[in-house]
């Protein structure tokens, strides 16, 4: 056969798998109600995101996004500054957008989750005792009321692609809900503190950076787990247990 692409495997695990077939990814998701918030939080989004080629659940493609990512958890990014300010004001414009019609999640339920998630690093002796019990006293200071804004709700670095200094595409919607803003640029910026300053300034607005910091600490508390269980290592270095051991 001739003129056939090479199918690369972006990341696969039991949940969904993305697929990229020359310029263009394949998500595949058995829970299709993931796939319905991605597809109309891009709609609603008015900042760039993928286009939609087509959807025959359970298989959702999108064309490729220009550019590069704006970085990677546990590497240093090697986007200019001005890209930086750039995706802090683009996802000041997703905050200022209308809320999407479905429910996010409250602090208490969050904190819910974070607590069973520290009983259990706790229980399999998974972190030391100590560096558990300080981030989950940071990370408290997250759990205060907010006022709900249109969040990403995965904002990660990876997710943020440029061209120079231009945003070109937001990918991976599929958290997409009412939330807290902070959690979207804390979520931007964990891993990578010495953008926060580039990433306020695009944003444009004061914000409590102690409440960021708090984030750091329980995205990383919720997240070690579901890295372990879908084969990914929260302790490579820069990744989530330095986020952790940051904090003391």
């Amino acid at each position: 056969m001739t003129d056939v692409e090479e199918v690369e495997v972006v990341v696969a695990h039991q949940d969904c798998a993305t697929l990229r077939v020359g310029e263009v990814f394949l998500k595949i998701d058995a829970d299709q109600a993931r796939t319905d918030v991605e597809v109309e939080a891009m709609a609603r989004a008015p900042i760039p995101t993928p286009e939609i080629l087509w959807r025959e659940p359970p298989v959702l493609a999108l064309a490729a996004v220009s550019g590069r990512a704006l970085g990677r958890l546990g590497r240093p990014s090697t986007a200019s500054p001005a890209a930086w300010v750039a995706a802090g004001a683009a996802v000041r414009m997703l905050h200022d957008a209308p809320l999407p019609p479905w429910p996010g999640r409250s602090p208490g339920e969050i904190e819910a989750h974070l607590d069973g998630e520290c009983a259990w690093l706790l229980a399999n002796g998974v972190l030391p005792a100590d560096l558990v019990t300080r981030n989950r006293e940071v990370a408290q200071t997250a759990l205060r009321p907010w006022t709900p804004v249109f969040t990403h709700g995965d904002l990660q670095v990876a997710h943020v692609f440029v061209d120079g200094d231009a945003i070109t595409g937001v990918i991976d919607w599929t958290e997409a809900a009412p939330g807290d803003a902070l959690f979207d640029l804390a979520t931007l910026t964990l891993g990578h503190p010495e953008h926060l300053g580039d990433v306020v300034a695009g944003y444009g607005t004061d914000v409590d950076l102690d409440v960021i910091r708090a984030w750091w600490s329980l995205r990383s508390l919720r997240a070690v787990r579901w890295l372990i269980e879908h084969g990914f290592d929260p302790s490579a270095p820069g990744c989530e247990i330095d986020v952790l051991r940051s904090r003391e």
